[in-house]
């Protein structure tokens, strides 16, 4: 089977023989939802294919080719009225440079311009609107010279990545920001040429696609046409894959290396499900491209997980979010990652609009967490909306990034080379002695820090940090076995061979408690490890050591239990 990791052209995927998860039954629910319609999704969530599928099933150009790309698929089966009856304008807007105004101004003009040239060539309009276009300096006035021609064309106007360049920009500069998609500025210009165009019928339709509702909000009012489709129960699963969608993808690796398909969707959930957009969504899905990474880069050789089981691109897209991080308070939000990667979970009113000259406050960083897919709905409740982290691959991120802050705000540095040797000396030889002198040394070089208000929480949280720095275990902190709840669980993951996994309890003492504390967290760790190697699921578990740090904060003390 092919996959089509990294594909976005659905021609393409089609053509040669790509293995295609049909979603063509939101084409037909989406033109019943309206006409100027957005979708914003986490990145690399699977957007621009279904872009692309909308533009091959609506284009006039590609009428002949209708039963060989959608024959077989539902839409093919059951196509609407205004299937191949449009001229379709496309244009997309990641890769602009952001470092200057005048940058994001020329990458923006010319995202424009190679829309509307393409456009004008593919449906044989005359070749002198190209030159009244290059007359024009601005966007805005380009798209109303080809709007007005355009006048009685039945056009579809697809938009990918309409928000690309402009969060890094927030994330960068707000007043810049305001600027470039404020009143005035040049992005909110453009949004009001298509409501004109949209006004005057010179523009039928209209599909955009995004992450964050950032730049939509600050042009609400120079395109307030527009129906965003992001948080309703009807699209969760438009994009990002179903379990039934991941399972039927996954048979040709189950066949092959004899996998057992309960274990192996099990593991493909703790990476990368657990997205929901509204939270009396069906089901949860699954982010489409790690899927797909995954089943391009499994071992087949040896049946092996691939090492990395997060594709490098994707952590980048994901690094680079983090720098809306540095948006509005910057403690406010770093207790905000406290709190997910001490509890898992938040509570917030959800954000659909964000003003910024009304400030940007917690409830509104935690709504555009959701929308990057750094946290995602899990409940209601009168006090707000309940998230929680995913799945691990966002955990893994959250704690590389608090590692990065630790070090940011602290001035200090976490040696990522010691940690590696020392999660290997745990993997190999069962000596956890390396881990607990770089976490000592941490708590030490923290232990006089205003930042660090020292709990149990707090400790977790930094030994979690120096093991997600490390790939080689798959990692589970407090994770719920009939009612109790170890703190740390270090599980052998495929393609890595460990000779030991682990059970951590930490217990953390006041200073001030002197010995008699410290006695007492001894045997209350004690009694409580008892009690985990007693559940069926830990005692199941080979080659497992257990381990009881107890820490005042500086001095770790270490007993070995089993």
């Amino acid at each position: 089977m092919k996959i089509p990791y990294g594909l976005s052209n659905f021609k393409k995927v089609r053509e040669q023989g790509y293995a295609y998860v049909d979603k063509t039954a939101y084409i037909a629910d989406l033109e019943a939802q309206g006409s100027h319609l957005f979708l914003l999704r986490p990145r690399r969530f699977g957007k621009s294919l279904l872009i692309s599928t909308m533009e091959y099933y609506y284009d006039q150009n590609h009428a002949d080719e209708f039963d060989a790309l959608f024959g077989d698929l539902y839409i093919g089966q059951s196509p609407t009225p205004l299937k191949n009856s449009y001229q379709v304008l496309f244009m997309e807007f990641s890769g602009i440079t952001t470092t200057s105004y005048e940058q994001v101004y020329s990458g923006f003009t010319t995202a424009v311009e190679v829309g509307l040239h393409s456009f004008i060539q593919r449906y044989g309009h005359d070749q002198k609107l190209l030159d009244q276009l290059a007359s024009k300096d601005s966007p805005h006035e380009k798209m109303k010279v080809f709007f007005e021609a355009m006048y009685q064309q039945n056009i579809l106007f697809l938009i990918d990545e309409y928000d690309h360049f402009a969060n890094a920009i927030l994330a960068e500069d707000l007043q810049q920001f305001k600027r470039i998609v404020g009143k005035g500025g040049f992005v909110r210009s453009f949004y009001e040429t298509l409501k004109t165009a949209t006004q005057r019928g010179a523009l039928d339709r209209l599909f955009v696609t995004g992450v964050t509702p950032l730049m939509l909000d600050s042009m609400t009012s120079g395109f307030n046409i527009g129906e965003n489709l992001s948080l309703t129960t009807s699209f969760n699963e438009a994009v990002g894959f179903t379990r039934s969608e991941v399972k039927g993808l996954l048979q040709p690796l189950i066949k092959q290396c004899g996998l057992q398909e309960d274990a192996l969707l099990t593991d493909l959930a703790a990476w990368y499900n657990g997205y929901r957009f509204h939270a009396e969504a069906n089901e949860s899905v699954y982010n489409a491209n790690m899927v797909l990474y995954f089943i391009k880069n499994y071992q087949l050789e040896k049946c092996a997980y691939p090492k990395l089981m997060l594709d490098e691109n994707i952590a980048s897209d994901y690094g680079k979010l983090m720098g809306l991080f540095s948006i509005g308070d910057r403690d406010q939000n770093f207790a905000v990652l406290e709190e997910l990667i001490n509890h898992g979970s938040v509570i917030a009113t959800q954000r659909r609009k964000f003003d910024f000259d009304k400030g940007f406050d917690r409830d509104d960083f935690i709504s555009l967490l959701a929308y990057m897919g750094f946290i995602t709905v899990i409940d209601e409740t009168l006090t707000g909306t309940v998230f929680k982290v995913p799945n691990h691959v966002i955990n893994e991120l959250y704690f590389q990034y608090f590692k990065v802050e630790l070090e940011r705000r602290n001035q200090i540095t976490i040696s990522s080379r010691n940690l590696l040797v020392a999660i290997e000396a745990l993997a190999l030889r069962d000596d956890i002695q390396p881990l607990v002198d770089e976490l000592e040394q941490v708590l030490q070089l923290l232990s006089n820090r205003d930042a660090i208000r020292f709990d149990e929480k707090h400790v977790q949280s930094i030994l979690l940090t120096l093991l997600y720095q490390s790939p080689v275990y798959f990692i589970q902190s407090e994770r719920e076995m009939n009612r109790r709840y170890p703190d740390v669980l270090l599980l052998e993951r495929s393609p890595y061979e460990v000779d030991h996994q682990h059970l951590i309890e930490l217990k953390y003492t006041k200073k001030s408690a002197g010995d008699a504390g410290w006695q007492s967290k001894r045997e209350e760790g004690k009694q409580q490890v008892s009690e985990y190697l007693s559940l069926p699921a830990i005692a199941a578990l080979p080659k497992l050591s257990a381990w009881l740090l107890v820490t005042d904060g500086e001095r770790v003390e270490l007993s070995k239990l089993s």
